[in-house]
């Protein structure tokens, strides 16, 4: 079947849908943000206020909806990594059949237990494989041994009508026209019925297609004519993480899809937390790629009025840790310096105020591994103008730097240090008030008594701050003093405690 064959059943499709997906969920919102400092309306459609937190259910619910009562009798089987499988479980509870569902053996737990909320009794959960493509495989010869209806996730002309009444929302919100829409693939179901429902609606609207960097199965498959399966998928944006594209969905987006856009992890963070800044909502990586191509494109759509599909905000509490320390990165916000200093007491007391008041450390990451030279590894939160003013402070400091914002140890927070170098250390843990200049304040006190031989801080957003500390001393009895030391520069922290002895042993080796 030709592409425009497909495109009018798909049209014929999701007019049939409606009336399905209504029995489970409602529509979903379609909020506005307007881009600071700028002409740029940004149309965010909420699926992750859905039944399940994402757009899959639609799907799910429309194919299985259609099914005969002898096939709903015998069950269905599919396999998914996360919110197909939600889907199709809210599907097999609503409509009273049974779904086998395979899911990797490398499912985060909450992903398990949101399936078996949704699908209760009606579910059982088969953890097979390491990889989608293992699960799916197993899922297929069950349907074929068990004579099962598999459920694919986007290969399928009814799962994508149902995904496309999101877009149905969207035209039915009389908010549109709208000037161009990024569009998130996957598997390509969702972009497939969206830019079919859109492009009929709206016949000047220009379509963006977004993947992972390390994720583009579409764009490669329309490159080369017909899905091809990519050797290595990237899996921090879990949702589109996809091989292979479906055969039906490649024709329709290679027909549909007027550009193709990459974006990275840290640009997909960066989004996440453009999203919660803006509607206090928190996506799954996948659901704000469309968000992180917008703010990529940036003044490029000045006076547009530009769509994204929000479309799912199923993800491990976990995951925001390391999505927090690359959003800023992915902003351009995030910056990190090696900066030369000498190995003595007072220098880094000395660098610290040589450094704008206007700059934000939020990132600090030393250990003594020379002699006579330092070279802390400084991560900054400043704009690009803010990183030029400190730039030229450092060289004229006469200091010698270079950037490693994409250093892997740097990322990692590798603190390289050499145990032996350090002379009658003591290390401890403090606590200061999360302010500009307060750690300068501090090593100011303490410098002429003692060396800074090691220093672990990160930004935790709270309004205090906490690091690891290592200091160095000429003698023993230096090292007893320092206790001292610390209570009268009590103004310049908050709290202070000595790390015990079995850490100090682990420190030290």
């Amino acid at each position: 079947m030709d592409s425009e064959s497909l495109q009018r059943d798909l049209r014929k499709e999701i007019l049939f849908a409606r009336r399905r997906i209504y029995d489970v969920g409602e529509a979903t919102p379609l909020d506005s943000i307007l881009l600071d400092g700028s002409n740029i309306e940004i149309f965010v459609k909420r699926e992750d206020l859905s039944p399940i937190h994402a757009y899959k259910w639609r799907g799910a619910y429309n194919i299985m909806a259609q099914l005969s009562t002898e096939e709903l009798a015998a069950g269905v089987v599919t396999a998914s990594a996360g919110n197909h499988a939600q889907g199709v479980a809210l599907a097999a509870r609503k409509l009273d059949t049974r779904a086998i569902i395979y899911m990797p053996l490398s499912t985060p737990r909450m992903k398990q237990v949101a399936v078996k909320r949704h699908g209760g009794e009606s579910v059982e959960i088969r953890l097979h494989g390491d990889s989608y493509d293992s699960s799916s495989a197993a899922a297929h010869e069950c349907a074929a041994k068990e004579n099962l209806i598999y459920i694919h996730a986007y290969d399928d002309l009814a799962v994508m009508a149902g995904q496309g009444t999101l877009a149905d929302e969207i035209v039915m919100s009389g908010k549109g026209p709208f000037d161009v829409a990024y569009l998130q693939v996957g598997g390509g179901g969702m972009a497939a019925a969206a830019a079919t429902w859109l492009k009929t609606n709206f016949p000047d609207i220009r379509i963006i297609g977004v993947e992972g960097v390390d994720q583009a199965s579409m764009a490669a498959a329309v490159k080369s004519g017909a899905p091809v399966a990519l050797d290595h998928v990237d899996v921090f944006c879990d949702g589109t993480a996809v091989r292979k594209v479906g055969t039906l969905t490649h024709q329709i987006c290679a027909d549909l899809v007027d550009e193709w856009m990459t974006v990275t992890n840290d640009e997909v963070s960066a989004a996440i937390q453009f999203l919660w800044e803006q509607l206090r909502c928190i996506p799954e990586p996948s659901g704000a790629m469309g968000v992180a191509a917008i703010l990529k494109q940036g003044k490029a759509l000045e006076g547009k009025r530009v769509l994204s599909i929000l479309c799912g905000a199923n993800m491990d509490f976990e995951q925001l840790a390391t999505i927090a320390l690359r959003s800023a990165v992915g902003a351009a916000r995030r910056r990190f310096l090696k900066i030369q200093i000498p190995e003595k007491a007072g220098a880094m007391y000395g660098l610290l105020k040589s450094m704008p008041d206007t700059v934000s450390i939020t990132d600090f990451q030393y250990g003594k591994t020379d002699p006579a030279m330092a070279a802390p590894v400084i991560g900054f939160d400043v704009s690009p103008m803010e990183f030029k003013v400190l730039t030229q402070a450092l060289v004229d400091g006469a200091y010698n730097f270079e950037e490693v914002t994409s250093e892997t140890d740097v990322s990692f927070r590798l603190i390289h240090y050499h145990s032996k170098l350090l002379s009658c250390p003591i290390f401890i843990t403090l606590e200061f008030h999360e302010r500009p200049g307060a750690l300068a304040e501090f090593l100011k006190t303490v410098s002429p008594h003692s060396n800074l031989c090691y220093f672990n801080y990160v930004y935790s957003g709270e309004r205090v701050g906490r690091a690891l500390l290592g200091f160095e001393f000429e003698n023993a009895e230096g090292n007893k003093r320092f206790d001292q030391v610390l209570k009268s520069a009590k103004h310049a922290y908050r709290a202070y405690e000595r790390v015990s002895k079995n850490s100090i042993k682990r420190i030290l080796g």
